[in-house]
């Protein structure tokens, strides 16, 4: 490919090893000889729109490195869903900047903005390579085994559910933490990982694969007491009943910004369930947390995993827009089989990330609907990591 220059963004919600994949590609594309200027866009496609860039090229690699190591979007993000004059007038300020290569980082929504600049430039007959670099916490884009930023928020997840069983063995009762995961159920299927013992918690994993009963909840929890003397949960901010259709729903009117049912940033569902154990199951000490936002750019808790994973997401993107084989595509991670983890690194077409989402596969999921199996364990482990040891002390027998 000619030589050109180069605009790069980030999009959707942050997370804690985004900006690997950013820099990543920065010193890649800084390493080619066909990338001229290498512009970094504020705010992903609104900053593009209002012609809001840096200059990377600048940026010492001191700097460059200090901020890949730093959750959330260096570059500022946007939940700005492009219409075809959006994409079209995108075009326009990538062909005034000169730029031959862009990227954008973020999720399946990204993928399908990237698809349509393409075929912009394509109508144009504009040498532009459209790279999206995949980037989401929930762990649902399909045409890859798992996407930079899970393990980490997977491995905060694992963390806090494994300090929230310590205090809840301490005190008893019934402890109700409620985790992200509107459709896919990726990441409060990583609180079982918190588990080493036998009797450890969570006990009980709910994710929005499967259909919630209220009732089948309530009896779950009291014989979870009566086995353990105690329980703690692990549930998907998106679970819904036998129709689909989201258990907060019937608590709550509020909307985001595309019209679905608000669920992150609200404590309902878990004052809901918390009300629920105390009213049917009749027991007194039950206390619920919302994780919420703290999921996606806490610092300190990357997964070494997925902060390597994600560097050479980007590095990758940047060989294939300037290797000159595809004008376009998405790169996608496959795991290789066997019993020692490894991954490989490909491009797969942007349609085939764009929109539609993955779920987490049956396999994972037990038969009762209400926890994980050795299989997702397995899967789940080399993603996040090792976890702190905790140790208690063993009663004497009488």
């Amino acid at each position: 490919m000619a030589k050109g220059n180069m605009l790069i963004a980030q999009s959707g919600g942050p997370s804690m090893v985004i900006n690997q994949s950013l820099v990543g590609a920065v010193l890649a594309a800084r390493g080619c000889r066909a990338v001229g200027e290498i512009y970094g866009a504020l705010h992903g496609i609104q900053g593009v729109l209002d012609e809001r860039f840096i200059d990377l090229r600048k940026e010492s690699r001191r700097t460059l490195e200090a901020v890949a190591a730093t959750p959330s979007s260096a570059l500022g993000s946007v939940r700005r869903k492009p219409t075809a004059e959006d994409c079209a007038a995108i075009f326009g300020v990538l062909k005034r900047l000169g730029a031959r290569y862009f990227f954008y980082i973020g999720g399946n929504d990204s993928a399908e903005t990237v698809h349509i600049i393409h075929q912009e430039a394509v109508k144009a007959a504009y040498g532009l390579g459209c790279f999206h670099i995949p980037k989401t916490i929930d762990n649902d884009l399909r045409a890859n085994d798992h996407t930079p930023g899970y393990g980490s928020a997977a491995r905060f997840v694992a963390c806090a559910v494994k300090g929230d069983d310590l205090d809840n063995r301490a005190l008893g009762g019934v402890k109700i933490d409620v985790i992200m995961g509107r459709n896919a159920g990726f990441l409060t299927a990583a609180a079982a990982l918190a588990r080493d013992a036998a009797d450890d918690g969570p006990h009980l994993v709910y994710l929005p694969e499967r259909a919630f009963s209220v009732e089948g909840f309530v009896r779950d929890v009291k014989a979870a007491v009566r086995k353990y003397g105690r329980c703690v949960v692990a549930v998907s901010e998106g679970i819904a009943d036998k129709d689909g259709v989201p258990i907060i729903a019937k608590f709550t009117k509020e909307v985001d910004s595309h019209g679905n049912v608000q669920l992150s940033g609200t404590g309902a569902l878990g004052d809901l369930l918390a009300g629920v154990v105390k009213e049917q199951a009749g027991i007194k000490r039950v206390r619920a947390d919302t994780f919420g936002y703290l999921q996606r750019s806490f610092p300190g808790v990357a997964s070494e995993t997925d902060a390597r994973e994600a560097r050479l997401a980007g590095e990758a993107a940047v060989k294939a827009a300037v290797g000159g084989g595809v004008m376009s595509g998405s790169v996608a991670i496959t795991r290789r089989p066997g019993k020692a983890y490894a991954v490989d690194f490909g491009v797969v077409p942007l349609a085939s990330v764009a929109k539609e989402t993955r779920h987490v596969p049956a396999a994972f999921i037990n038969k009762a609907g209400n926890n994980v199996t050795q299989a997702f364990i397995d899967y789940a482990r080399p993603l996040v990591g090792p976890l702190p040891k905790c140790e208690r002390f063993e009663q004497l027998k009488k």
